[in-house]
C-alpha cells in the first residue's frame, strides 16, 4: 500500500491517477476520516483509455480522481482509495493507496478549469 502527503489551497485541484482493473470486475472506493469537510474527491474520466465496458478481459484500466481542498480550509484528511470486487465484499482489497491531505487556509486557489468543472 502505497501512501503518499499532500498540500492543498481552498480549490486548488491535485489529479491522482490510479490503474484499475475494471475489466476483471474491480472497481475503486474511497473513504474519507479525519477532517473530511475540506476535501472533496471527484471521479474523472481517464483521458485517452477505454473504459471497464470497452476493455479486453484482463486488461488495466486507468481512473482518474480530483482531489480538492474546500474552503475555508484549515484541516487535515486522509482518503483511502480500496480496489474491492462489490460482488465479493468479504474479499480483501486487490490494492490500496492512501492520500494524506492537508488543506491550508490561505487565499482560494485561482480555477483554471483544468479539472473540467
Amino acid at each position: 500500500m502505497e501512501v503518499r502527503s499532500i498540500a492543498l489551497a481552498p480549490g486548488e485541484p491535485y489529479e491522482l491517477r490510479l490503474a484499475g482493473r475494471g475489466a476483471r470486475g474491480y472497481v475503486w472506493t474511497w473513504q474519507v476520516t479525519g477532517d473530511a469537510d475540506v476535501v472533496r474527491v471527484e471521479e474523472q474520466p481517464a483521458p485517452g483509455g477505454p473504459d471497464a465496458a470497452e476493455a479486453l478481459p484482463g486488461a488495466v484500466v486507468e481512473r482518474a480522481y480530483v482531489v480538492r481542498g474546500r474552503a475555508p480550509g484549515g484541516g487535515r484528511a486522509r482518503i483511502r482509495f480500496a480496489q474491492v470486487r462489490p460482488a465479493s465484499p468479504q474479499e480483501a482489497p486487490y490494492d490500496e493507496f492512501v492520500l494524506d491531505v492537508e488543506v491550508g487556509t490561505g487565499p482560494p486557489a485561482p480555477d483554471d478549469g483544468s479539472s473540467g468543472r
